[in-house]
Formats: C-alpha cells, sequence, structure tokens
C-alpha cells in the first residue's frame, strides 16, 4: 500500500489530541455518545478489519479519509461526517474517536472534523494495524488487532 499522505487542514479548537488504544475503548464504553471513525479505505475495511462494537450496542462509522489506489483526500469528508453525525442526534461535544491504520490520517480527519464545531475530537495513536516492527510489518507491535480489542474481519 502506498505511504500514508495527511494533507490535515490546521487543527481547530475541537481536536482534543491523541489518545491510546486502551483509552478510546474507555471513553466508548464509559461514554454513551462517544462514536468510532473509522476513516481507512473500503480495501482496509474489507481485507484487513474492522473494530467490533456489538459489545458496546454501538455501530463504527466507516468512512474514507482518503481513496485507494491513489490515496486522494476525500473534499466532502468533513461536511459528510458532520451531516451523518448531526443525522444520528450526536451533540458536536460529544467525544469523536478517529481511527485509521497507524494514526496518520486518522489525525488528519480528526482535526478536519474539528473544524465544524465539534469540540472533543481525538485521535487513535497506533490505530488500527499498529507501528511498524523491525521487520518492516504491521500488526505485531502496536494498534487495535495487538491489543486484544474486538475486532471482525469478512
Amino acid at each position: 500500500m502506498a505511504q500514508e499522505k495527511s494533507q490535515a487542514p490546521a487543527a481547530g479548537a475541537g481536536f482534543a489530541g491523541d489518545v491510546s488504544i486502551q483509552e478510546a475503548w474507555q471513553v466508548l464504553t464509559e461514554e454513551t455518545t462517544a462514536c468510532l471513525i473509522d476513516v481507512r479505505s473500503e480495501a482496509e475495511w474489507t481485507f484487513v478489519g474492522i473494530p467490533d462494537l456489538s459489545s458496546l450496542k454501538k455501530t463504527l462509522v466507516k468512512i474514507q479519509w482518503q481513496s485507494f489506489p491513489g490515496m486522494t483526500v476525500n473534499g466532502q469528508f468533513a461536511d459528510a461526517l458532520d451531516e451523518y453525525l448531526a443525522g444520528e442526534g450526536c451533540p458536536k461535544e460529544a467525544k469523536i474517536l478517529f481511527l485509521c491504520r497507524s494514526g496518520v490520517r486518522s489525525r488528519a480527519a480528526a482535526q478536519a472534523l474539528a473544524t465544524k464545531g465539534y469540540s472533543a475530537c481525538f485521535n487513535i495513536a497506533g490505530g488500527f494495524e499498529g507501528d511498524l516492527d523491525e521487520g518492516g510489518h504491521r500488526g505485531l507491535k502496536n494498534g487495535w488487532k495487538v491489543s486484544g480489542l474486538p475486532w471482525i474481519q469478512s
């Protein structure tokens, strides 16, 4: 896969920084209005897997920040996500957690949504697959999958 490019807008006042995988799970577990946004590509959702929030009775929101294979940034991302969240009754002060493969795209996406007036947009450091290990592989060092949190694959 091509290296991730972020092209992030300037961070808005609502960009709250990074949280660990464990902190993200705790927020999702304890706060009813908190939601998880997976900004990876359709190919990643299909072939790598997705977080499983069924035990929390929550739905994972999937919206691409960039499209594979060219990794072109979705220029309508913030508007589309804002419209979706408003339609779901999500308050602008809810904690919104963003996830990608390693934490690069999700940071840019969190910053983008913060420009729409959301006050608690967080990037999940390490992402779904985590950082590269010494051998150049993901999924062995850190990230959602390695942490033992629930996930599914089609």
